[in-house]
């Protein structure tokens, strides 16, 4: 971790100095400061990786701090520290990820070295622990341009990653989430964040849903279809090879899009694959920005045999009413809830009401962000029916995948249990 440099910003001078020893046991360079003023010289001239925010600062409270990092388009990770008490936390790591800065973690005062030790040591995203997994270089304040992208898409450097999904109650493997990266071969993997927006703001978004639909469908038809080459495969998911699914993200681009549901069904058709294996996920904010258009898109959709996802649900501001309308099969709910349902009653209470809302309309409840086995094993005890997360694997490759499902899947389980006691999960 030398490559990081911690700056704290705190008002208690014997707490800072805490922390700057915390910090030297791991060998990360910092700097403690008292007030805001000299909080923003130092980020101007020593630039640090990572910053450590105290929300009650007598003068400019933290949250203050925090938007105005947003302004100046600050890149370092981001951690609050508060002895205030939890739904207040909770509140101030919901304004640090709406803000658009790489929040990474809360520690709730006192706190144990490990803790802040453990934070300092993971890195903000999808990309997970520092120098572990896939490359990373490129990922990080890298945005494409459209030429560029346009580029990718056209050379192969657009690819699906996919991250298995599964069973809570009995782990059986239910299939995959596609998910769109850049495997530059000069910058490494570049994520989303990095060319969606350009994606958007160019009309690419068609490109790059077509280029995804294009893999997932050949992935299918490789790896579990009867003409698939891939036998040890097929055996490892042999329960369910005729169930699995794989989600695709849908933009409000693609949505208002008047051909998409004859290319589509023309994709399947062409490959050999039936609709009913294909779950298009969309945003709350994608369903409702035109809410006539997207009712008879998604029905359109749903006659032809597609499944259809509400993603990200629980942080969107949509009238319910108009929502339960339309014909989704299943629930996704925002893993900003799941990764603190450990230590927040308040995503405790969101997460059990979005599963008994998802029950009682006869959806399926998913949810991402799953980490530990007691996240999981509480999303099964309120009725969850499916999680995805780093707990079984973040996305990888399609070869890294079927690497995974060697490794961790029997007669079309997930089994944890196969995995070495202490190392990492698969694709890590």
């Amino acid at each position: 971790m030398s490559d990081r440099r911690l700056l704290i910003l705190d008002d208690d001078p014997d707490f800072g100095r805490m922390m700057q020893e915390i910090a030297a046991t791991a060998s990360i360079p910092s700097r403690h400061v008292v007030s805001p003023e000299e909080f923003f010289a130092v980020m101007k001239d020593w630039k640090p990786t990572n910053i450590a925010i105290d929300l009650q600062m007598p003068d400019m409270d933290g949250v203050k701090v925090m938007e105005e990092l947003a302004r100046l388009g600050c890149t370092a990770e981001i951690i609050i520290l508060s002895g205030v008490d939890e739904r207040v936390l909770d509140a101030a790591a919901r304004s640090a990820r709406n803000f658009g800065l790489k929040f990474v973690g809360v520690l709730s005062k006192p706190f144990t070295p490990r803790a802040l030790l453990s934070l300092l040591s993971t890195s903000y995203g999808e990309e997970g622990p520092r120098n572990e997994g896939i490359n990373t270089s490129g990922a990080k304040g890298a945005m494409m341009s459209a030429d560029d992208l346009r580029q990718a898409i056209a050379q192969g450097y657009l690819q699906a990653f996919y991250q298995p999904k599964v069973d809570c109650a009995n782990h059986r493997l239910l299939g995959f989430e596609a998910l769109a990266r850049v495997v530059h071969p000069e910058h490494g993997v570049l994520y989303p964040d990095s060319f969606i927006p350009v994606a958007e703001a160019n009309g690419l978004m068609g490109d790059l849903t077509r280029t995804m639909v294009e893999q997932v469908l050949s992935f299918l038809v490789r790896n579990f279809s009867p003409a698939g080459q891939k036998t040890r495969i097929r055996r490892a998911a042999k329960q369910d090879k005729d169930r699995l699914r794989v989600s695709i993200n849908l933009s409000a681009q693609v949505l208002r899009r008047k051909t998409f549901v004859e290319e589509l069904v023309s994709a399947c058709s062409l490959s050999g694959i039936d609709p009913e294996h294909i779950i298009l996920e969309l945003t709350e904010t994608a369903a409702m920005e035109n809410p006539a258009e997207s009712l008879a898109m998604l029905t359109r959709l749903r006659v032809k045999g597609f499944r259809l996802s509400l993603d990200d649900f629980g942080i969107g501001y949509s009238s319910m009413q108009q929502l339960v309308k339309l014909p989704f099969s299943e629930i996704k709910i925002d893993k900003s809830f799941v990764l603190t349902s450990q230590s927040s009653e308040e995503s405790r209470t969101v997460i059990e009401s979005i599963v008994h809302l998802a029950s009682s309309l006869g959806l399926s409840s998913v949810a991402e962000g799953v980490e530990d086995m007691e996240t999981l094993e509480y999303l099964r005890s309120v009725g969850c029916e499916v999680a995805q997360g780093y707990l079984l694997s973040r996305p990888v490759s399609e070869r890294d995948l079927m690497a995974w499902m060697q490794r961790n899947c029997v007669d079309g389980c997930w089994m944890p249990l196969l995995k070495p006691s202490g190392s990492p999960a698969p694709g890590a």
